[in-house]
């Protein structure tokens, strides 16, 4: 596996491979690797002839600067994870190399970057579209993968590619769970002991809101799922919402769509998790 700092190395690398119609799989992170990263760079790997996984903790996307301050780094050890899984290159620039000037960039990313997350935390997602925009121009993928964890997030990433006219696949995975249910995140490690044995519950209880729904209206779910992860201690929900998976608007009625998505995030302590659940598919799913 190549590591690879600069842009300019980057094209170079990947120039030729595409001149020979080389399939490219791009894997973009914030590096502190976990098991549902690798499980991207697994199945880009299984699915591209040439696999590159992004490792850049973008400045641009944090609204708040203790969380960007406090954000881990283990460069060394994403590495040896990237080789374990066979990746061909890692990209790991410096802020300088990403932003040689200030992007300035505003993306009409639409609805689905104002609701939840897009209220909760004003230009994140405008800070998603820069750094994904930016990737995407370098590496030319032929897909992209996204964690499915990040639901809001693959849907502002489809509004930006259309937008931007990019042409790729974008190629949304399942969420990879601890083995008690809590989704893997790199904000994990920041959890005590205490709150770790209680992060757990976020995902218990959306899981036990699929039978509660069954018998009780949109509303009464929704208000059911905040108060019993509220129920233990360090939680608090930030927001619950159940939404249309395809427009992320809140629905009213079970019976709007058939893309039903519970979409939670809540602090355990000072950690901000986020969560989600699927109420029903899509027909064609």
């Amino acid at each position: 596996m190549k590591v690879i700092t600069t842009v300019e190395q980057l094209k170079q690398e990947l120039a030729p491979l595409r001149l020979s119609g080389k399939s490219i799989g791009l894997v973009p992170t914030m590096g502190a690797l976990h098991e549902g990263h690798i499980s991207l760079v697994t199945r880009a790997r299984r699915e591209n002839d040439v696999v590159v996984v992004s490792d850049f903790v973008n400045p641009t996307q944090f609204n708040n600067p203790t969380d960007l301050a406090t954000y881990p780094h283990t460069e060394e050890a994403d590495r040896l994870k990237l080789e374990e899984a066979k990746a061909d290159i890692m990209f790991l620039p410096s802020v300088e190399e990403m932003y040689p000037e200030p992007d300035t960039r505003v993306f009409n990313l639409g609805t689905v970057a104002e609701v939840m997350e897009g209220e909760k935390r004003p230009g994140h997602f405008n800070g998603v579209a820069q750094v994904v925009s930016k990737l995407f121009a370098m590496v030319e993928p032929t897909r992209a993968y996204f964690g499915e964890k990040d639901f809001q997030q693959i849907a502002v990433i489809r509004s930006m590619v259309e937008l931007e006219g990019f042409k790729l696949e974008i190629v949304a995975c399942p969420i990879v769970r601890e083995a008690d249910g809590l989704a893997k995140s790199s904000r994990n490690v920041r959890l005590t002991p205490d709150q770790r044995a209680i992060a757990p519950i976020i995902y218990r209880v959306l899981r036990a809101s699929l039978e509660y729904a069954k018998s009780h209206s949109v509303a009464e779910t929704t208000q059911w799922v905040a108060d019993r992860i509220n129920d233990f201690p360090f939680m608090d929900v930030e927001y619950y919402q159940i939404v249309n998976g395809d427009t992320l608007l809140p629905i009213e009625s079970w019976e709007e769509t058939n893309h039903i998505v519970g979409c939670v995030t809540a602090y355990c302590g000072d950690v901000r998790l986020i969560d989600n659940i699927a109420y029903c598919k899509p027909q064609n799913a």
